[in-house]
């Protein structure tokens, strides 16, 4: 990777503001699922992403400016400008220089240096000394901490959108990876708009290996469905024969049209309940469909007011109400 600052086409003043800008610009041109016929998208995709990474992280972003880390986040060398010369550094004892000794190290006086405070210092961390081996030699003989674990690969964010009877109904769905490679993902059981799905090594590639894939999953709007928690919520339009005299209707649910008995005299609003036709709990079960009665006039009323010619609803309604 280039340097970060020109992969994401900024400067080194660029404010976090500025990053993200630029980084959400590139990701959107650059993303594979627009560039399937450019094999160097994933490529540059990866660039962008694993540079977004390291500036968007103050501290990181600190130390790469100082020139403690490089550009993959890894630590820079601690003997960078080290080399022997002739003026005071260190060189080896070939061609007639020779080789440093202890007693070639003070201090502001006289007093002579402990080498291993200087190599503490170039390795960080607290002065430990090394145990024992088994053979009668010494432990580590800078006697400091290992160097730390090469770092993983950068992780990849992606957004799933997911069809709402899809979601409720836990159907597997197909995403492409940065990489041009797609899987079939296995939906989890207690899903919600927002939830975070990890795949394990679907990262950026990095020292230490690669990063996983953090999947973000919406959830689409449906034009009948409502979500009401584990619930599914829809309106069902009735005509005002079937309140009436009842009868069996055709209700539509995530898992396909079921038949529902509705009980004559039945009211505009009624709430009825269709057991397991919701979404899937955490611990496997569902959760019901809500299905609310709406009667429907005919779009012709001058039949319905011929039958009804002489008749009066003398019952009141809105008693209840106070009105």
């Amino acid at each position: 990777m280039a340097d970060p600052y020109s992969t994401l086409g900024i400067t080194r003043s660029a404010s976090e503001k500025d990053i993200k800008s630029a980084y959400r610009k590139l990701a959107k041109e650059l993303h594979p699922d627009r560039n399937k016929d450019n094999p160097k998208a994933a490529e540059k995709f990866s660039d962008i992403t694993k540079a977004y990474d390291l500036l968007s992280d103050k501290d990181k972003r600190a130390q790469f400016d100082r020139g403690e880390i490089d550009m993959e986040g890894n630590p820079a060398n601690p003997f960078a400008g080290m080399g022997g010369n002739s003026r005071g550094g260190f060189s080896g004892s070939a061609g007639g220089q020779r080789g440093f000794r202890a007693e070639d190290f003070h201090g502001f006086g006289n007093e002579q240096v402990d080498l291993g405070d200087i190599f503490e210092g170039l390795f960080g961390g607290g002065r430990t000394r090394g145990t024992a081996r088994p053979d009668g030699m010494g432990g580590d003989p800078f006697g400091g901490r290992h160097a730390p674990p090469p770092r993983k690969g950068a992780d990849i964010g992606y957004t799933l959108r997911v069809p709402f009877v899809d979601a409720a109904t836990l159907k597997d769905q197909r995403i492409t990876l940065a990489d041009g490679k797609t899987i079939d993902l296995k939906l989890p059981k207690g899903l919600e708009d927002g939830t975070q799905m990890r795949l394990k090594g679907k990262g950026q590639q990095g020292p230490g290996g690669a990063g996983d894939g953090l999947v973000t999953i919406k959830i689409d709007r449906h034009k009948l469905f409502a979500r009401d928690g584990s619930d599914v919520r829809c309106d069902l339009p009735i005509t005002l024969d079937e309140a009436v005299n009842g009868g069996k209707v055709r209700v539509p649910t995530v898992d396909g049209p079921v038949m529902m008995t509705i009980k004559p005299g039945t009211d505009g609003g009624t709430v009825l309940r269709l057991k397991g036709k919701g979404f899937t709990k955490k611990d496997g079960s569902r959760g019901d469909q809500l299905v609310t009665l709406e009667i429907q006039l005919p779009q012709d009323l001058a039949d319905l007011a011929k039958r009804l010619e002489g008749w009066k609803d003398e019952s009141n309604p809105r008693a209840d109400l106070g009105a």
